[in-house]
């Protein structure tokens, strides 16, 4: 295999379809751990995205979304200046392989001969310049049609992970190995087994393709995924700045993961051995091990205190945590949601979301924080006939024009400026100022300023549902 240089840069296609109920209750559904900052100022979706910042390289990204998350993943890239990214909407997840199909078949509309860099965003990789050297082996590959997998050297006996058991050396790329098989999430016998030979590696679910070529393999393989793509692109349309699939097609098609639609069948299927620290992030116990540790080994972040404490991850959000004399458990706390497993149980914990589910508990799904378009809201108490919200609007952003038909509202600025539209009123507020809304009230809240706006809203009525807003004027294009 001579090497020969690539005829353009390679496509980051970021994978954002994720929910992580591993680390529920901090990750949810509705905001899931991709959006969060679990290491470092940056969120794992900025992280990823800076990883493949380098315009000598890759292209502007192309991102495939949760639609529910559309507008923080617009915002979280836009901050960490990714100005123009390709933001695919998805009305529901089909998991990985329909995800990278519709990347492949948007890209190769452009450039047959592209190679995409399909990475999922709610993983870890601390070393971006290892990253990218790892990539230059899986180029040479690419470009001969090969589809590239990379595998990263097992530091622990995780059954978290699946593993790739790799085969000969290619003959003219050495540095590069043929795919023997997959072993999807073992367990810690097994895992142990595994690693009494060097021949297996962690599956990253990174993966560098050939468009063009992974086509014709979809065709092959999964027609039936392919199809359902190209119907669902055919019927897409534009909002805003992003493109929504159409979900009728979508949903046609089959949820199945790129590693046993394609992978595990095709005979093209490459590893390169990586060189970069990298972890899925997948558990709190993962936390635990890539966060610095006090002298018992103990990560203690928020508002936390330990005392005879050891091997414990700590985390106090919203409440105070206080532990005594216990060793290698997980205790975290959200403002609506206290977790405690031992550390070796915590890859269980998507067992209590799926129970909370079943209940129809809306913490399964649902943060405190009700993220918008506009910021978020928060709802601090609530009775017979009333409710109490704080709401926080970001600079320069604007609620709706609506009215609502069975409830008033009380809104007083705590910080910031306001001005609120209130029929044919336009009013300025500013912090302890105060305003009645009436019921059937046309009105509007909007941040002019350049710092957040908080305000407390006091809601009175017979019903105080979000679904009883009549949306007359959005600039986000909600219904």
């Amino acid at each position: 295999m001579a090497i020969i240089e690539p005829r353009g840069r390679i496509v980051p296609v970021l994978l954002s379809g994720g929910t992580g109920s591993r680390l529920w209750p901090l990750s949810r559904e509705t905001y899931p751990k991709q959006l969060l900052s679990l290491l470092g100022d940056n969120t794992l979706l900025q992280q990823t995205a800076l990883r493949v910042d380098d315009g000598t390289l890759f292209t502007d990204p192309v991102v495939i979304a949760n639609a529910e998350h559309r507008f923080a993943i617009g915002e979280q890239l836009r901050a960490v200046g990714i100005e123009r990214p390709n933001i695919v909407l998805e009305p529901f997840g089909r998991n990985t392989a329909p995800a990278v199909a519709i990347a492949a078949l948007l890209v190769g509309e452009r450039d047959p001969d592209a190679v995409i860099l399909a990475m999922p965003v709610d993983h870890w990789v601390h070393d971006h310049a290892a990253f990218r050297a790892a990539i230059s082996p899986g180029i040479t590959a690419a470009s001969y049609g090969r589809f590239v997998l990379f595998g990263v050297r097992p530091s622990s006996a995780a059954t978290g992970f699946g593993y790739i058991r790799m085969g000969d050396e290619l003959e003219a790329a050495p540095h590069i190995r043929s795919v023997a098989s997959f072993i999807e999430k073992p367990d810690l016998v097994t895992v142990e087994r595994l690693l009494a030979c060097d021949e297996h590696v962690w599956n990253s679910g990174i993966f560098l393709l050939p468009a063009r070529k992974f086509i014709d393999e979809l065709a092959k393989r999964a027609p039936e995924i392919l199809a359902a793509c190209r119907n669902a692109l055919a019927g897409a349309r534009r909002d805003l700045d992003f493109l929504r699939l159409d979900a009728r097609a979508f949903e046609a098609c089959p949820s199945i993961s790129i590693d046993y639609a394609i992978m595990e069948k095709t005979d093209n299927a490459v590893v390169v051995p990586a060189t970069f620290d990298w972890s899925d992030v997948g558990s709190w116990s993962a936390l635990w091990s890539m966060a610095e540790k006090d002298r018992s080994g103990n990560v203690v972040i928020g508002d936390a205190v330990v005392e005879d404490v050891s091997g414990c991850y700590v985390r106090g959000d919203g409440q105070l945590v206080a532990a005594l004399g216990v060793e290698d458990l997980v205790i975290a706390t959200s403002p609506d949601v206290v977790l405690v497993t031992s550390r070796k149980r915590d890859q269980d914990v998507g067992k209590l979301v799926e129970r909370l589910k079943a209940n129809g508990h809306r913490s399964a799904t649902q943060t405190h924080s009700v993220h918008r378009p506009w910021g978020y809201y928060q709802s601090i108490h609530a009775g017979e006939r009333f409710q109490v919200k704080r709401i926080t609007v970001n600079p320069g952003a604007k609620l709706s024009l609506q009215k609502h038909y069975h409830r008033a509202e009380h809104w007083v600025v705590v910080n910031g400026t306001a001005i609120v539209t209130r029929d044919d009123e336009e009013i300025l507020l500013r912090e302890n100022e105060s305003i009645f809304v009436p019921l059937g009230c046309m009105h509007r809240l909007e941040n002019p300023g350049k710092v957040p706006l908080n305000l407390i809203e006091v809601q009175s009525g017979s019903y105080l549902g979000e679904d009883d807003i009549v949306r007359v004027q959005d600039i986000y294009d909600r219904v």
